[in-house]
């Protein structure tokens, strides 16, 4: 499994949230520029990137830090954030980035999710599909940076996206983002069992090496680090056996 770590924007400047409350954002000194040559000196290989206001306003960022990340590390860039059309995908490829993340489209337009997945392969497009967990235990979908429940269920729609060609799937359980309480372990095994051709990337809760080794366990291929990374408190040596380049 790997390790991707996260780097979240707002109007430029590296942040996190909990939960995706924006009301909860903590701002961090170093700057998105520093965090990548950080995480690419560590043996990183990927870095998750997401424009967090583009998100909320539903209109892809400026391509333009996308570029200049992508000038100061070889490191490969996975990024998202309001995405919902063919030329932000465009746009951001061109700009540097290897994937490209979209979670409206993919929850509620699978159809046009596959023309893109057409348009620029498989390799390039990552549904991002964010669920709060119900009481009966259904994993449902969240769109819109987070700020739109539905009644879809997780699985009725990664069974969809998996007819439509789609390889990358971005699984977060917004209850443990941001908020250092451990990953939904459990959550991902079904997600690797019930969908084994799909290359899921875990995101939310990871504190320590010990939730890294748990997420490997259940046979998923990359987590998403954010806080306890950016606040260190990870040993490097423990990331290793997670990063590819250490």
């Amino acid at each position: 499994m790997e390790l991707f770590p996260a780097i979240d924007l707002r109007n430029g400047c590296v942040v996190r949230l909990c939960q995706g409350d924006f009301r909860t954002e903590t701002r961090y000194r170093k700057t998105p520029e520093q965090l990548l040559r950080q995480y690419a000196k560590a043996g990183a290989r990927r870095v998750h990137v997401v424009d967090l206001e583009a998100a909320r306003l539903g209109k892809a960022g400026d391509a333009s830090v996308l570029r200049k990340l992508a000038t100061h590390s070889p490191i490969k860039i996975q990024i998202g954030g309001g995405v919902r059309r063919p030329d932000d995908v465009a746009r951001f490829l061109d700009a540097g980035a290897e994937r490209v993340v979209t979670g409206s489209v993919a929850v509620h337009s699978p159809a046009k999710l596959a023309e893109w997945i057409r348009l620029f392969g498989q390799e390039h497009i990552v549904a991002a599909l964010d669920v709060r967990v119900a009481d009966d235990g259904t994993p449902r979908l969240a769109t819109h940076g987070w700020q739109r429940a539905t009644r879809l269920s997780l699985w009725n729609v990664v069974a969809r996206l998996e007819q439509a060609g789609l390889k990358h799937a971005l699984c977060t359980d917004i209850a443990r983002d941001g908020a250092m309480t451990g990953p939904n372990v459990d959550l991902y095994r079904v997600c690797a069992r019930r969908f084994p051709f799909i290359a899921w990337q875990a995101s939310g809760g990871v504190r320590h090496a010990a939730d890294l080794r748990a997420l490997a366990a259940t046979g998923i291929d990359a987590a998403i680090g954010g806080r306890a990374l950016i606040e260190n408190r990870i040993p490097q040596r423990e990331l290793v056996p997670f990063l590819p380049a250490a």
